[in-house]
């Protein structure tokens, strides 16, 4: 789950085709060149490591998946694609069960240095977080105001900002992996089965990049054996800066003076960015994978103002743009000649969770709290207002935390969850509740994105139907929302929506786990954790729902926040782009940029 900052698992149904334009003949290799292609997004890149609590955002993982190749991904059906262009991965045992990752010998990263078991190793040591310093937290060394570690952060302890869990993913591989095949493999041993083992393993970053800055070794090839006899030999030392590279290295907002930390083993590479303006990849010259490009350069331009994504479509400005919905924006498009629309439900949710602790005022440590503030949230005429009038009738309130609407499970489970008492708001409840709670007038300072016209409606009806209820809602919004969440201090309450990202049943532990790396509001339940380790080893698709049924429940019951609605998608691009065939899951349209082309 990424957040569209940022999903729980969604059944879904196949994304309609959209329609497409013709295309100016190509060069033998594939590649157009000259050709351009300019996209608009919501909200600015910020960090190339996808993989931590600070740097896992969409607007991260859109350029990222461009510029990062791994053994996997999702098509727009949605099913999982094997990359076996980049490298193979296969189960040699099931019991224990037993995983070989191997890169193939040709693949490269943009600098020309091979990718190989030292990559894999370090990015093992990083999810797995088998290697961590134990018991150490990194609250107090966070800066409130942007998310980011601070300079007084310790530098003799290990800790790769990953939430991997010792129950799950690859925290289920505690021993170091074997290298094997002269270098390019890694062989990894779970302790106990996961059902979602082909999703643990991600893009890697490039562990002689990281290794040469933490350990102050120029050479490619010794900085990378360094990293491998580093993690072998458990060196504390020599661990502590590698993880705080991994950490903290890969975050940038404009082009860095190194380009070593932006190298790209994918179809495109970063090659300008223009601090909360834009970014722009072109064809990378050292990829010999599949999916090689056509278009030559893609930019991706930073709108939050969805009507000026339009208006900018409109003028030429930009050729594709899937921005948040609203009747505005769906009557604005219906204007535009020359373009393809599409609408629909996606694969987000709308949500306003709940801080349980280290927020900003301590609010919603009391439960009587959490309930009243759940009961004044109006779901039901923020759908009415700001979804319907976009997608009709098709709009609907949320009613649970794991399940999408119309999914298998999805009715059962709100049916006995306990959201109808959050169906429509309750005034008189909630002051019931403050009342018993012995508080008056607290204190819920919102974080959402100031700069997203529909959020700023949402925060403005929430405010004021609270307001009846007497507490005081004040504004954390910010343009930097994304890498406030979690930050302890920060706020009381976020209003974000969490994107899809895959189909595997255990993509929501990571969420309402305790210690989970999207796990943003400090929520703890023993029995969710408990429920969450079972899930992660249940292969039968009924037990899989049951167990989701009681997670959801257990929310409820607990106060964890309320889910508000499941977003309407619109995809527009201009009539000269061919190829575009969003996907319900993240990244949506990026999933096959390189197979788009250009028509002029």
């Amino acid at each position: 789950m990424k957040i569209s900052r940022i999903g729980a698992p969604i059944a879904v149904a196949a994304v309609a085709a959209l329609a497409v334009a013709g295309c100016t003949p190509q060069a033998e290799s594939g590649l157009d060149e000259g050709t351009k292609v300019t996209i608009a997004w919501n909200q600015a890149f910020y960090s190339y490591n996808g993989n931590t609590s600070f740097g896992n955002a969409t607007a991260n993982n859109n350029i990222n998946y461009m510029a990062l190749s791994g053994f996997n991904y999702y098509n727009n059906v949605p099913e999982l694609v094997q990359d076996e262009s980049f490298g193979t991965y296969e189960m040699l045992s099931e019991d224990p069960l037993t995983v070989k990752y191997t890169v193939n010998e040709d693949v490269k990263w943009s600098d020309g240095t091979p990718i190989d078991a030292a990559d894999l190793l370090v990015h093992w040591a990083a999810l797995s977080r088998a290697l961590d310093t134990p018991d150490f937290d990194p609250a107090e060394f966070t800066d409130p105001d942007t998310g980011e570690f601070t300079d007084a952060f310790p530098t003799d302890v290990v800790y790769f900002d990953s939430g991997a869990t010792p129950d799950a993913g690859l925290g289920l591989v505690q021993e170091t992996p074997e290298i094997g095949d002269d270098g390019r493999s890694i062989t990894m041993v779970y302790e106990a089965p996961y059902v979602d083992w082909e999703l643990a393993f991600s893009a890697p970053l490039p562990a002689h990049v990281m290794a040469k800055n933490a350990l102050g070794i120029e050479d490619n090839e010794e900085a990378k054996q360094a990293a491998i006899e580093a993690i072998q030999s458990e060196d504390d030392a020599a661990l502590a800066g590698l993880s705080a590279f991994w950490n903290s290295g890969f975050n940038f907002t404009s082009l860095p003076d190194d380009p070593e930390v932006y190298l790209s083993s994918g179809p495109y590479v970063i090659t300008d960015f223009q601090a909360d303006q834009f970014i722009t990849l072109k064809a990378n010259p050292e990829y010999v994978g599949d999916n090689k490009p056509a278009i030559e350069e893609v930019t991706v331009r930073f709108i939050p103002d969805p009507l000026a994504a339009v208006q900018a479509l409109e003028n030429g400005e930009v050729d594709v743009i899937q921005p948040q919905a609203t009747a505005d924006i769906k009557t604005a498009l219906d204007a535009i000649d020359g373009i393809t629309v599409s609408t629909g439900l996606g694969g987000t949710y709308e949500h306003v969770d709940l801080q349980f602790t280290n927020s900003k005022s301590g609010t919603f440590e009391n439960p009587l709290v959490r309930e009243a503030f759940m009961k004044v949230i109006p779901r039901a005429e923020i759908v009415d207002k700001l979804i319907k009038p976009i997608i009709g009738d098709d709009a609907l309130v949320r009613n649970s935390q794991l399940f999408v609407p119309g999914a298998a499970g999805y009715d059962d489970s709100i049916a006995n969850n306990g959201s109808a008492a959050y169906e429509e708001t309750d005034i008189e409840g909630a002051k019931a509740l403050l009342a018993e709670a012995g508080v008056t007038n607290p204190e819920v300072c919102i974080l959402y994105a100031s700069n997203n016209p529909r959020r700023v409606n949402e925060f403005q009806l929430i405010q004021a139907s609270a307001a009846e209820a007497g507490f005081n809602v004040t504004d954390c919004g910010s343009e930097q929302w994304g890498g406030l969440l979690g930050t302890p201090g920060a706020y009381d309450a976020s209003l974000f929506g969490w994107q899809s990202t895959s189909l595997g049943v255990t993509s929501s532990g990571p969420t309402f786990q305790t210690g989970g790396i999207n796990n943003l509001n400090f929520y703890s339940n023993p029995e969710v954790d408990k429920l969450i380790v079972e899930l992660n080893t249940e292969f039968d698709a009924d037990r899989q729902i049951e167990i989701q049924q009681e997670i959801d429940k257990l929310l409820w019951e607990d106060g964890y926040g309320v889910t508000v609605f499941q977003f309407p998608e619109v995809t527009a691009y201009s009539d000269r782009i061919e190829g575009v065939d969003a996907s319900i899951l993240a990244p949506t349209i990026f999933w096959n940029v390189w197979d788009w082309k250009v028509s002029e």
